[in-house]
C-alpha cells in the first residue's frame, strides 16, 4: 500500500511539475553566438506552442535605428500593420522616431510546427551572414539557427545577394497557468547592454517574479544578455509611455550590469539601498568637481596641447574661416559631465580593478599596440584602449550608431584621469598589419584578391552608414589602414572615432576652428587647403586606402613615385591602349595576377574617382558601395569560372 501511496505521490508531482514547466520558456542565454548549434535546453529555435491557443496578439519591441526609424520601415521590416504601430506608439503614420527609441510592434503570434512565431521576410544583402541578420538587422527578434530552420534550402555560405529569405520573430502566447493568473500577453522584449530583469519588469508594471518563472530564470540564475528576447506577461496590452527607460543607479561603485538582481521582498532593504545609491550619487559629483576643476587648470597651463594628435599624425596652421556653433576647450569637463547621462544608461560600466583584471594588470603580454590592450571579461576577449582628454564626443556617437562594420563600444571606465574604452575584439589586428611589411617584418599572410575587395566594401559600406544613416551626416575624418580592423572572418570593421565630427554645416560642409588635424597622404585637398570638411573628405581617404589594399604599398612609399598627385600613379592603366598591359606596374606582386583584369581596371578608375582634387568630382559612399557590390559579385562568377 506504501509503495502504491508513493507512485501516487510521485505521479501527482510530475502533473504539477509539468504544468510549471508549460508555464516558463527556456531564457535563449548566450545561445544565440553558436550558429551552428541549436541548443534544445534553450528557446533558440524559437518560444515552445505550449499556450492555451494556436494563435494569439502579441507584442514585440524594436529600437529605432536608421535605416529602420520609421513607421514605414520598420512596419515594412517587421511586416507590421503601419496604421496598428502607429496608433500602439501614438504617432502619425508618416512619424519617424528619435533614434534608439524603444518602439512597440503589435504581431499576430501563431505555431508553426513546435514553436510559436510571426513571419516576415528579407531580401539578402551584399556581405549578410545569417548572423548579421538576426543580431544587427532584426537586433535578436530572430536568431542563426531559426533562420537556418526555416531556409534550411540555402546554406550559410551561400547567401546570394537577392534572394528573400522567411524570418520567424520571437513572440509567444500566454500558457494555462499564465493565463489563469490573469496574464493576456506576452511582450517580446529586446534586451539592450546595461539591463537587468528587475528594471525591465518595472517599466511595464510587471512583478519581477512572474518575469523571471515566464522565462525560466531564478532568483539563482537570473543574467540576461544584449540581442535577446525576454518574454514580459501582461496583463493588458503595453503603451508608449512604458517604453521609457528608467536612468541608471548614480554610483560608480555599483555599475549596471548585465545580470539581474533577484526581486527584493523587504520596503526596508529598498530604503537602504537608495540611501546608499544617494551617498554614492553624492560621492561621483564631488570626484567628477575634482576633475572639473582639474582639468580647466591642466588646460590653461598648456592650451597650445592636442590630445587628438597621435605620432603618426601632423598638424598644419588653420586658416581663418567662418565660425561656427562649437564648445571651446575650456569648457570641455563641463561637455564631458552633461553628456555622461546620454551614454551611462546603455553602456556597461566597469570598475578599474575589472579593467586590470581583464588585462592582466596592463601586461605586456596583453599589449596589441599602441594604448590598446587585449582582455578577457567574462570569457570573451576585448580591447582595452586607455585614453586620457575629453572622450564624449567618441563614446556619445559610437553609443548611436550600430553597424556591422564599425567598431561596437560596450563599456567604458574612468579611473584617475583616465578613460578605459572597452570595444568588440577584432581577432585578425589592423588592416595595416595584412598589406605591407613594417620595419622588415614579414607578413603573417598575404590577402587574396576576394579578401581585399571583400574589405573594400565592408569598409565603404560602414562609411555610407555613417554618411547616409546618421542624423546628423557624420564625417570619420581619419580613415586609414590602421583604422580598419579585420575579424576572425577577414570582415572589415572602422575604428578609432577620435576626430569623427558631424557635417551639419551648409552644403555638408563647416569649417574648424581648431588646428588641421590628420594623417599624412589621407587628407583631402580641399580640407589642407581651406579647412572644409564634408563626406567627400572620407571618399578622398576611401580612394588612398584602396591605393594601399591593391598596390600592397604604404601611401608614404606611394608619395614617392609623385610630387603631390596620388593619382598619377594610376596613369599607366588608366590609358586605354595600354592599360591591361600595365597592371602588373600597380597591382600588389603577392597577387600573383590571380585577379580578372577587366575588373582590377574597373578598381583603378573608382580610386582615380575617388582622388580628384575638386570634392564635388568624387562619388557619393552610395555610388562606392554600388560598384564595389557588382564587383564582389562578379568576383564570384569568376572565380566559378577559374575552379570549373
Amino acid at each position: 500500500m506504501d509503495r502504491l501511496h508513493l507512485h501516487l505521490a510521485l505521479f501527482i508531482f510530475l502533473i504539477c511539475n509539468c504544468s510549471l514547466i508549460e508555464s516558463q520558456q527556456p531564457y535563449i542565454g548566450k545561445a544565440t553566438n553558436r550558429c551552428d548549434s541549436a541548443d534544445n535546453s534553450t528557446s533558440v529555435l524559437g518560444y515552445s506552442c505550449n499556450g492555451v491557443t494556436q494563435s494569439c496578439q502579441a507584442y514585440l519591441t524594436f529600437r529605432s535605428l536608421p535605416p529602420f526609424n520609421s513607421v514605414s520601415s520598420i512596419s515594412s521590416l517587421l511586416a507590421a500593420d503601419p496604421s496598428h504601430l502607429s496608433q500602439l506608439n501614438k504617432v502619425s503614420q508618416d512619424a519617424t522616431f528619435e533614434t534608439n527609441r524603444t518602439v512597440l510592434v503589435p504581431v499576430n503570434c501563431s505555431c508553426s510546427g513546435s514553436h510559436y512565431q510571426f513571419n516576415t521576410s528579407y531580401v539578402i544583402q551584399h556581405g549578410n551572414t545569417y548572423f548579421s541578420i538576426a543580431n544587427s538587422t532584426f537586433q535578436g527578434l530572430s536568431t542563426c539557427q531559426a533562420l537556418q530552420a526555416q531556409n534550411a534550402n540555402l546554406s550559410t555560405g551561400n547567401l546570394i545577394v537577392g534572394t528573400r529569405i522567411r524570418v520567424p520573430l520571437r513572440c509567444a502566447c500566454p500558457t494555462k497557468n499564465q493565463a489563469d493568473d490573469g496574464v493576456k500577453y506576452l511582450l517580446s522584449y529586446l534586451v539592450t547592454w546595461g539591463q537587468y530583469v528587475s528594471a525591465i519588469s518595472s517599466m511595464f508594471g510587471v512583478d519581477t517574479g512572474k518575469t523571471l518563472q515566464a522565462n525560466g530564470l531564478s532568483e539563482q540564475n537570473f543574467n540576461i544578455y544584449p540581442f535577446t528576447t525576454l518574454l514580459v506577461p501582461l496583463q493588458n496590452s503595453p503603451s508608449s509611455s512604458q517604453t521609457v527607460e528608467p536612468p541608471p543607479p548614480p554610483s560608480q561603485q555599483s555599475p549596471p550590469t548585465l545580470i539581474a538582481p533577484p526581486p527584493n521582498s523587504s520596503s526596508r532593504k529598498t530604503w537602504v539601498y537608495a540611501l546608499v545609491g544617494t551617498l554614492g550619487g553624492l560621492a561621483l559629483i564631488a570626484v567628477f568637481g575634482l576633475l572639473i576643476f582639474w582639468f580647466r587648470f591642466a588646460k590653461r597651463k598648456k592650451k597650445e596641447k592636442d590630445s587628438f594628435i597621435a605620432s603618426e599624425s601632423f598638424e598644419s596652421i588653420e586658416k581663418p574661416l567662418e565660425k561656427r556653433k562649437k564648445l571651446e576647450e575650456e569648457d570641455m569637463s563641463q561637455n564631458f559631465w552633461d553628456s555622461l547621462p546620454s551614454f551611462a544608461h546603455s553602456l556597461q560600466l566597469y570598475t578599474y580593478e575589472e579593467i586590470k583584471l581583464a588585462t592582466q594588470n596592463f601586461s605586456p603580454s596583453s599589449l596589441i599596440g599602441g594604448s590598446v590592450y587585449r582582455g578577457t571579461i567574462k570569457g570573451d576577449y576585448a580591447a582595452v584602449k586607455k585614453m586620457s582628454g575629453d572622450v564624449s564626443e567618441e563614446i556619445n556617437l559610437l553609443n548611436k550608431i550600430s553597424h556591422l562594420n564599425l567598431i561596437r563600444l560596450s563599456g567604458v571606465c574612468f579611473s584617475d584621469g583616465y578613460w578605459y574604452l572597452v570595444y568588440e575584439y577584432a581577432a585578425n589586428g589592423a588592416l595595416s598589419d595584412w598589406l605591407y611589411e613594417n620595419q622588415g617584418t614579414q607578413k603573417k599572410k598575404c590577402l587574396d584578391w576576394k579578401q581585399r575587395l571583400q574589405i573594400c566594401l565592408d569598409v565603404a559600406t560602414g562609411l555610407n552608414y555613417l554618411h547616409s544613416y546618421t542624423s546628423p551626416p557624420h564625417v570619420h575624418k581619419n580613415l586609414k589602414s590602421s583604422n580598419v580592423l579585420l575579424d576572425a572572418d577577414f570582415r572589415a570593421k572602422i575604428s578609432n572615432f577620435g576626430l569623427a565630427r558631424s557635417a551639419d554645416g551648409q552644403g555638408g560642409q563647416f569649417a574648424l576652428t581648431r588646428h588641421i588635424i590628420g594623417t599624412k597622404g589621407f587628407m583631402a585637398p580641399e580640407y589642407l587647403e581651406n579647412g572644409l570638411v564634408s563626406t567627400m573628405l572620407d571618399v578622398y581617404s576611401f580612394g588612398v586606402l584602396l591605393l594601399e589594399i591593391f598596390t600592397g604599398k604604404e601611401v608614404a612609399v606611394l608619395y614617392e613615385a609623385v610630387n603631390v598627385n596620388l593619382a598619377e600613379i594610376l596613369s599607366p592603366v588608366l590609358d586605354e591602349k595600354d592599360g591591361i598591359e600595365n597592371l602588373s606596374q600597380i597591382m600588389d606582386s603577392s597577387l600573383g595576377g590571380n585577379y580578372p583584369s577587366e575588373l582590377a581596371i574597373l578598381l583603378i578608375r573608382l580610386i582615380a574617382s575617388c582622388l580628384k582634387k575638386d570634392p564635388s568630382a568624387r562619388p557619393t559612399m552610395h555610388e562606392i558601395v554600388q560598384t564595389l557590390s557588382t564587383s564582389v559579385t562578379a568576383t564570384t562568377s569568376w572565380h566559378s569560372k577559374q575552379s570549373a
